[in-house]
C-alpha cells in the first residue's frame, strides 16, 4: 500500500512544466521564489527554471511587482494585517526590500490608523482582564502580533481613550 503522505515526484520535462506554471501563475499571482520551489518540486534542472521563469515574465504570465501590489493589498484589506506582519511574509517569499517598501507605501495612512482602531474595539470586549494595565497589554500585543507597528498602537490607543 502506497503512503499518500509521502510526495512522489514525477519529472515534468520542460513544456510541461511550462504549461502547467502558466495554469499555476494564471490562478493566483505568485512570487518568482514559488515559482522555482513548484518548480523544483515538479523535478526540473536549475537550468530549465532558470529559463521557465524568464519566459513566465516575457509572457507577463509572472510579474514580480503585480504580485507584491497584490500580496499588500490583500493581506492589509482582506486579513487586516500590520506592515511588519506583510514585510515578513514578502521576504519569505524572496521579494526585495525595495519592492517591500514601494508595495508597502501605497496603504493609505489614515485607512492604517482607522484599521487598528477597528481590531482593537473588536478585541476589547474578549480580553477578560480587570487590571487595566494588564488589558492595556494584552490588546496591544495582539495588535503587535497582527503586525502593527508598537509606536502606532499606543498613539491610536491613547487618542481614541483605550489606553
Amino acid at each position: 500500500m502506497l503512503d499518500s503522505s509521502k510526495k512522489q515526484t514525477v519529472k515534468l520535462d520542460k513544456k510541461a512544466a511550462l504549461a502547467k506554471a502558466e495554469h499555476y501563475c494564471a490562478y493566483q499571482e505568485r512570487s518568482q521564489q514559488e515559482i522555482r520551489n513548484k518548480l523544483y518540486e515538479w523535478g526540473l534542472w536549475k537550468n530549465e527554471i532558470e529559463e521557465i521563469i524568464s519566459e513566465l515574465i516575457q509572457t507577463n504570465f509572472l510579474n514580480e511587482e503585480r504580485f507584491t501590489m497584490a500580496y499588500v493589498s490583500g493581506k492589509f484589506k482582506i486579513k487586516k494585517w500590520g506592515k511588519m506582519k506583510i514585510k515578513q511574509g514578502l521576504k519569505l517569499k524572496g521579494v526585495t526590500e525595495k519592492m517591500i517598501l514601494n508595495a508597502l507605501k501605497t496603504i493609505d495612512y489614515d485607512e492604517y490608523l482607522e484599521t487598528i482602531l477597528v481590531l482593537a474595539n473588536k478585541k476589547l470586549p474578549s480580553i477578560k482582564e480587570k487590571d487595566d494595565y494588564k488589558r492595556k497589554y494584552k490588546l496591544t500585543s495582539y495588535l503587535m502580533g497582527k503586525g502593527f507597528e508598537s509606536d502606532l498602537i499606543s498613539e491610536v490607543l491613547k487618542t481614541n481613550g483605550l489606553a
